[in-house]
């Protein structure tokens, strides 16, 4: 507890201590209007040399829903670095990890050590820290501690609201799973008890297992307490700063309809702030903290902010907010990419090449979530792929608006000195992140709650302790971003642009502050569509079929006649369409439903002959698994193939021998 604090959970602690009544502010209450869920305000101090952290917070939590509520639940999530045998540390993203090298001081743990709550006439209070109690909604791991049962002393009633005041300390973990320390650079999240949602089937408070968040809107008012010195950024904006004897400082933020607060601190950021404004969309600050081997990317993470919110907004929907900040994370500590309130953090190499992708992509992706995670805000413990999914289409598309496609980079001397090669771009399938197999889609299906996504399966291979690093946690990985942002690509072609940024854009607007379910977002797709979509959810979202359309071949019939066959080899169904060039006479586009294993098309042409096929010619069936069947060429340009190649291959020599000569 900061002595020299004068915050109202500190000083209610204090009197409670004493033995002294609770002040009239923090009884229970019945509130009217629109007014948040919880509501946080907090104090707390870092102590770098033990790295805790030491807090106090006073919690207004109303009962939004019909029934009476006989008890609390909070997420305790610093816990899951508590045990190896914690269900997430245990779970198909991270079951990889083995944790030798760790010591015994780098694992975390979070405690409420006091918790406090008045009676309905203030007659009393109640002390439920004896009353505490850990339990396992999911999988009944008992030792698993990341959520925290709170038994009340009366209920508290539709409408009505209860103010609870604790104590807490929190030891912050090695950096991992973007949050906790390295050296002297702290980057916090998940870092503070917090309260599950109460809804009308009951608590929705979900162990910490492979998935990230859900929590209820609410406005935050929080002290942070720092060595003086340091700089800090943090969900909201400075309020105040106030330097204490000793040599701390302490950062007052605020933020209003928020559902989480983290933070991050360090003596080596150097702060940066620009204003974005827009003729249609508020002004936003935007402040960048920036490690200092990084400042030559500082107009990068900028103008890749700058367009986020413009397309962000033009598109889809406005920023709600005045300001966000960018965090540049410190070297190797394994917090880049990843998303708060208000606050995000990017992440990029010292010597990183314009046109590599980074930091823009990182960035466009992570303020991205600002609009999906951080205002639609869906339940991501059970259908990640509503952030996740929908942000990762978004993020292609501002990205080929602004940059166009990545280009390749090769790393050299053990990964150190990048070189660009301009005229390479990354392909469609590896900048959606496929990996190296189809089988991906089979893994499991979309609609398959996230935090039970299964493994990378080992069919057919050797076990490879790997694999599931390899591909972002097996199904969680593939189900919650790629295979979403090509099922939302896919979709977009299929109805065309105008129509899928309207959906977006309606899907946005109606359901931001509210919690949307898969099914608000399939409602919403066929409304403004104007289309029974269920064909494509069934198979995409319920299904975990393949789509693989093929040009089989031509074949020669006599009398001059050809025969186009074109193939279904996947399950899927989607409607094809097929270009037919002929050697003298113009084009055809033909059409076919997709129903069938195969179809085939007839041509008597006089004098002239069938000289390519291409099936989708417009892609737009994003999830085609293998693209390099859907073309048949009569004559292959053999002699511009070979030009072509000599003249990467001349390219890749002469960069070569350059950088040979470099180091010479």
């Amino acid at each position: 507890m900061n002595p020299h604090s004068d915050h109202p959970a500190d000083c209610a602690l204090h009197r409670r201590a004493k033995g002294l009544p609770l002040p009239a502010a923090l009884l229970l209450a019945t509130l009217t209007g629109p007014l948040s869920a919880a509501n946080y305000q907090m104090h707390v101090q870092l102590d770098v040399p033990s790295r805790t952290i030491t807090g106090t917070q006073t919690i207004t939590w109303t009962n939004r829903t019909s029934r009476p509520a006989g008890e609390l639940r909070f997420h305790t999530y610093y816990n899951a670095w508590k045990t190896k045998n914690s269900s997430f540390l245990n779970s198909n993203r991270m079951q990889t990890r083995d944790f030798e090298d760790w010591h015994e001081d780098e694992w975390a743990a979070i405690e409420l050590e006091l918790l406090v709550v008045p009676a309905r006439d203030g007659s009393v209070e109640y002390d439920l820290t004896t009353f505490l109690e850990y339990v396992q909604p999911n999988d009944g791991n008992s030792d698993d501690e990341t959520v925290l049962r709170v038994p009340l002393p009366e209920p508290v009633e539709p409408g009505e609201s209860l103010r609870i005041l604790t104590e807490f300390e929190a030891r912050v973990p090695r950096t991992f799973a973007r949050t906790g320390f390295r050296g002297d650079y702290f980057f916090l999240a998940q870092w503070f008890p917090k309260l599950g949602v109460l809804e009308e089937e009951g608590w929705n408070c979900p162990q910490f297992i492979q998935t990230e968040f859900y929590a209820e809107f609410g406005d935050y008012d929080v002290s942070l307490t720092v060595p003086s010195g340091w700089v800090v950024g943090a969900t909201g904006t400075l309020q105040d700063r106030e330097d204490h004897p000793g040599g701390t400082t302490t950062h007052r933020y605020v933020q209003q309809n928020v559902h989480d607060f983290a933070w991050t601190t360090s003596p080596h950021f150097s702060e940066f702030e620009e204003e974005f404004t827009h003729e249609r969309l508020r002004p936003v600050r935007m402040r960048l903290l920036l490690m200092n081997d990084h400042l030559g990317q500082r107009d990068r993470y900028f103008a890749a902010t700058r367009a986020a919110l413009r397309y962000y907004g033009e598109w889809f929907g406005e920023y709600p907010y005045d300001h966000v900040t960018i965090v540049d994370p410190a070297y190797q500590s394994r917090s880049g990419g990843m998303e708060y309130p208000t606050l995000f953090t990017g992440g990029t190499r010292w010597l990183q090449p314009d046109g590599s992708g980074d930091p823009e992509g990182v960035t466009i992706h992570e303020f991205g979530h600002q609009i999906w995670y951080g205002v639609v805000a869906n339940d991501e413990f059970e259908h990640a792929w509503l952030d996740e999914g929908i942000n990762s289409y978004a993020t292609r598309r501002v990205k080929l608006e602004v940059y166009g496609r990545d280009k390749y980079v090769e790393r050299y001397l053990d990964g150190f000195i990048p070189h660009l090669f301009p005229d390479i771009e990354i392909s469609e399938r590896t900048a959606s992140g496929l990996g190296d197999t189809d089988s991906e889609f089979e893994w499991d299906t979309m609609s398959t709650p996230s935090w039970l996504y299964g493994p990378a399966p080992m069919r057919g291979v050797e076990a490879d302790p790997n694999r599931n690093r390899v591909y972002g946690g097996g199904a969680y990985g593939f189900n919650s971003y790629t295979k979403p942002a090509l099922m939302l690509l896919t979709l977009e072609r299929y109805l065309g642009w105008d129509t899928f940024q309207k959906v977006l854009s309606t899907y946005f607007d109606r359901w931001k502050f509210r919690h949307p379910k898969p099914q608000d977002f399939f409602q919403v797709a066929g409304e403004v569509s104007e289309q029974d979509l269920d064909w494509f959810w069934e198979q995409t979202y319920h299904g975990s079929i393949t789509f693989d359309y093929a040009v089989d071949g031509v074949v020669e019939r006599g009398e001059s006649g050809q025969r186009v066959v074109l193939r279904r080899w996947g399950e899927g169904l989607f409607p094809m369409e097929a270009r037919v060039e002929f050697e003298k006479g113009p084009p055809v586009l033909e059409t076919w439903d997709g129903q069938s294993r195969w179809k085939a098309f007839d041509y008597f042409p006089e004098d002239d002959r069938v000289m390519a096929v291409y099936l989708d010619p417009e892609g737009k069936l994003a999830l085609d698994v293998n693209r390099t069947n859907n073309s048949w060429v009569r004559e292959a340009p053999s002699e511009l193939a070979g030009h072509k190649w000599a003249s990467k291959w001349m390219i890749w020599l002469q960069n070569m021998m350059q950088l040979v000569t470099f180091f010479g």
